[in-house]
């Protein structure tokens, strides 16, 4: 009641702040998750009006997911929103418990959080390395912020290093990017949320509450052991669940060799119909030296609704390979994939491989495209990397792993692979 209360009496002042400033640029944000999302100041204001970051509002925060749950259409504008509000809950909890933040350190926090995933590509992580190969989209973020800082007359200056994890005080960028960061607080709240998988709810708000600092790095006060418990196994079950799901995996393999077809293709000579940032990057290959401001405009153009349009172009192209992937992506009619626990052994795989080769008429190269298998991994808790660290009452620190007295939580920090096998449903 007394947070609750807390909130009110801030929201109260920063209306009535707006009020006294008639200032345009006080704007609030009603979110489905938080309620009122305020803007904290004219830069962050700024920023959130950037074409680059409007882009945001075009990217899918789950990649194909939505052909999973139908409900998971929200944007990495929605995410990075909810992240920047996370954020400030954290540094008014970090303050009241003596932690100093002065305020350029609070608008360094707020833009770089805001801007961490400013670089991602059309249906963000689905594509990442189809568009441009070999960059992450953090590389891009960083140059999306470098770009703006440029702009901005150097005011991204102190988020940049931030981001970067140059500033001197680590638990900021720990706050950005780690096990228990604002970043994954909310894409586990949100994607839970429009996917409608109870099981990834998380309480964000509980875990921010129970947020310390000891020698410069992030703790979890002990009491918040079991909110970090729930944190974990809530981040396993997303990603079995959701973010690796069977079918949404197959969709996303279809798009990446769509994209590695339409490629060929434009080698070969043969003439393509889509935008023309998309038509720039697969005539292109740019690689982290190459990227330069022509290149950034041009990704910076690049959205969800390119790779739509040219999907639904491409399935009447003459070319059967391409037209045929672009189909499956656009009617939903999807490879089948089998997930095992074991590595698919070679028999399975020519038997699927040949039977499609006959029946379709394929060549050995133009099969791969359809019958194919792979691997995918996920681990829970990392224990060798930027430990959650749970601070003891007698002021000792201690592994989140060690501390629980939860069997699962060892379990959790093993990495688990799985192997799968795809290829079509149907003969042509």
């Amino acid at each position: 009641m007394l947070g609750l209360s807390f909130q009110l009496y801030n929201f109260d002042l920063y209306l009535k702040k707006a009020i006294l400033t008639n200032s345009n640029k006080l704007k609030i944000f009603n979110d489905p998750i938080y309620g009122f999302i305020r803007i904290p100041s004219t830069l962050i204001f700024n920023l959130i009006e950037e074409p680059y970051f409007q882009r945001l509002r075009r990217i899918s925060q789950m990649g194909l997911s939505y052909l999973v749950y139908p409900g998971a259409h929200h944007t990495r504008f929605h995410h990075a929103l909810g992240c920047m509000h996370l954020m400030q809950h954290a540094i008014q909890v970090l303050r009241f418990k003596g932690i100093e933040i002065t305020k350029e350190e609070e608008e360094g926090l707020l833009v770089a959080i805001l801007l961490h995933d400013i670089g991602h590509g059309p249906f963000s992580h689905a594509m990442e390395n189809s568009i441009a190969e070999g960059i992450s989209h953090e590389e891009i973020s960083l140059l999306f912020m470098k770009e703006l800082n440029h702009k901005f007359n150097g005011s991204l200056t102190l988020a940049i290093a931030i981001f970067k994890g140059d500033y001197h005080k680590n638990f900021f960028h720990q706050l950005m990017s780690s096990q228990l960061d604002m970043d994954r607080m909310d894409y586990l709240k949100r994607d839970s949320f429009y996917t409608g998988v109870a099981e990834g709810s998380i309480n964000a708000e509980r875990l921010i509450s129970m947020l310390n600092v000891v020698d410069n790095e992030l703790v979890v006060e002990e009491k918040g052991i079991y909110s970090v418990e729930k944190f974990l196994m809530a981040r396993r079950f997303m990603y079995w669940q959701v973010y690796l799901h069977k079918t949404g995996l197959a969709a996303e393999q279809l798009l990446i060799r769509i994209l590695k077809r339409a490629k060929e293709l434009l080698i070969q000579g043969q003439r393509l119909d889509c935008s023309g940032p998309l038509l720039y990057f697969m005539e292109n290959k740019v690689d982290m030296e190459g990227f330069t401001a022509k290149n950034l405009h041009q990704f910076s153009q690049l959205d969800d609704s390119d790779i739509l349009s040219a999907l639904k172009q491409w399935q009447h192209h003459e070319d059967f390979v391409l037209s045929k992937l672009s189909g499956m992506i656009i009617h939903r009619r999807l490879l089948t994939i089998k997930l095992k626990n074991k590595p698919i052994g070679p028999k399975k795989m020519q038997e699927q491989f040949d039977k499609i080769k006959k029946n379709w008429g394929l060549s050995d190269h133009e099969t791969t495209y359809f019958v194919f298998n792979g691997e995918i991994t996920n681990r829970a808790y990392n224990i060798d990397k930027q430990n959650i660290n749970i601070l003891r009452k007698d002021g000792k620190l201690k592994d989140v792993a060690k501390a629980s007295d939860h069997l699962n939580l060892k379990t959790l920090s093993k990495k688990v692979t799985k192997y799968y096998i795809c290829y079509p449903k149907e003969s042509v």
